[in-house]
């Protein structure tokens, strides 16, 4: 089943989904799906390059979904809805694949109301219901908490992400969640390794997929191949009611932000190098390094059975 469905994640955006799926009679539907009148205008709304923006963004999905078998059938999929661009893209690109996959799973919207001064509470229930969603308001006051912590001009993040995630993994083992999916992209990948090397002495990142500690909760990032500037070009398309962070994005001088425009500016003297760096997460050679626990240098010597370099002249 993984395999079957593996192939057929990786096949979006063709003008139909799932081709690899092996199916005849299931491709027959989706074939004639998307020829149909309705399919047609719907698609006819967007403009060129906005139908090929849609498009890359639901394949890189599916090929990532694919890539680290993040859903399976049966799965309740939990989609952490923060009011941000990066997770009402997700939310939209998994139920278009609900629609479409050749598996069945479950999406419920799940959105932690941290009680900030001013928190639009009615924006996300209000969209929610108008798409047809079923969604949980989870309501605890970690902004006190960061902010009776946390002196002021320090970064909130850390302790206010820590808060916000322990909270979900337990709401999400409490609704019988198999999977918590995160709006991270490939962009906040990329910043979380340059952040983790140069200040924490540590080469990692934000796994696409990963299991929690105590193994109740697996977490999986479906945008991982995405980047940010086009999921910010599709909710600037989609017109998402975005709910701006105002506990740190208002903060300057983040660490983050200065690695992401680190990134930035090697990216316009040098495009395509966010791409090759990504790519660099993904080839990893542990003897090339120097991490002890990885790799068993301690243990290298000479093999004697090895072919010799040299030609022994004499015996010619």
């Amino acid at each position: 089943m993984h395999n079957e469905a593996a192939t057929a994640f990786r096949s979006i955006g063709d003008g139909w989904c799932f081709c690899g799926w092996g199916a005849p009679g299931f491709l027959g539907k989706m074939r004639g799906f998307s020829t149909s009148s309705g399919f047609l205008r719907a698609m006819g709304t967007l403009s060129v390059n906005q139908n090929k923006l849609q498009k890359r963004l639901r394949r890189q999905a599916g090929e990532a979904i694919a890539d680290f078998n993040m859903i399976e059938e049966g799965d309740k999929v939990m989609v952490c809805l923060s009011g941000g661009k990066d997770s009402y893209t997700m939310l939209d690109i998994l139920l278009y694949l609900q629609k479409v996959a050749p598996i069945h799973f479950d999406i419920v919207a799940v959105n932690m109301d941290q009680k900030q001064p001013g928190f639009p509470e009615h924006v996300l229930p209000a969209y929610l219901e108008s798409i047809g969603v079923p969604y949980h308001i989870v309501e605890k006051d970690t902004y006190s908490v960061v902010k009776e912590k946390i002196p002021e001009g320090k970064t909130t993040c850390s302790l206010c992400s820590r808060l916000r995630r322990g909270t979900l993994y337990t709401f999400a083992d409490e609704i019988g969640a198999t999977k918590m999916a995160l709006g991270h992209h490939r962009d906040d990948i990329l910043e979380t390794f340059f952040l983790n090397m140069f200040y924490g002495g540590t080469l990692k990142a934000m796994p696409p997929k990963l299991r929690a500690d105590d193994g109740r909760n697996v977490v999986i990032r479906p945008l991982a191949y995405c980047n940010e500037a086009d999921i910010e070009a599709y909710s600037t398309l989609k017109e998402f009611p975005i709910i701006p962070c105002n506990l740190c994005g208002s903060q300057e001088n983040l660490q983050r932000q200065v690695v992401k425009e680190m990134l930035q500016d090697w990216e316009r003297k040098s495009p395509g190098r966010t791409e090759i760096m990504f790519r660099a997460l993904q080839n990893v050679v542990p003897s090339q390094l120097a991490d002890r626990n990885l790799f068993d240098f301690a243990s290298l010597k000479i093999d004697e059975q090895a072919t010799p370099r040299f030609l022994n002249v004499m015996n010619l």
